[in-house]
């Protein structure tokens, strides 16, 4: 039925674009489609950012339906992705940036160096918790 075979890489022509993907004529006979997530390593938000009709394009079989013969491509299969940058480490935030929903700052306490046991923690949370309760009730008496 056809001559493709899943896992080669072929050169076709954009025909039509969709917003879920493009249509990749392989031949004058086929022609398949590449997902809108198989365009590009990246998020691709709207498909004609990256591909316009007439385009020429290396494309990866990815399979070949039996009975219907649908094909499915892609284009990011035929690419080396690209190298991710290390994550910068977490730089430490100044006391009272963002989140603080309009609290007065906490004094910082030092920290103790090593670790910290789940029920030393706890006793610090309630400990926060109950400040912040009583801090709520002055105000609500007022």
């Amino acid at each position: 039925m056809s001559n493709y075979e899943v896992g080669s890489i072929v050169e076709g022509k954009v025909t039509g674009i969709k917003p879920f993907g493009a249509f990749v004529a392989l031949d004058e006979k086929k022609q398949g489609l590449v997902h809108i997530s198989e365009v590009a390593h990246g998020f691709v938000k709207d498909i004609n950012d990256v591909l316009k009709v007439g385009d020429e394009v290396k494309v990866k079989i990815m399979n070949v339906e039996e009975g219907s013969g649908k094909i499915s491509l892609s284009i990011r299969a035929t690419q080396e992705a690209p190298e991710r940058p290390a994550r910068p480490a977490n730089k430490p935030r100044p006391a009272g940036a963002g989140g603080g929903g309009g609290r007065k700052p906490q004094p910082q306490k030092q920290q103790q160096q090593g670790f910290n046991t789940l029920e030393d923690k706890l006793k610090e949370w309630l400990k926060q918790s109950n400040e912040i309760q009583a801090d709520l009730n002055k105000r609500a008496k007022k």
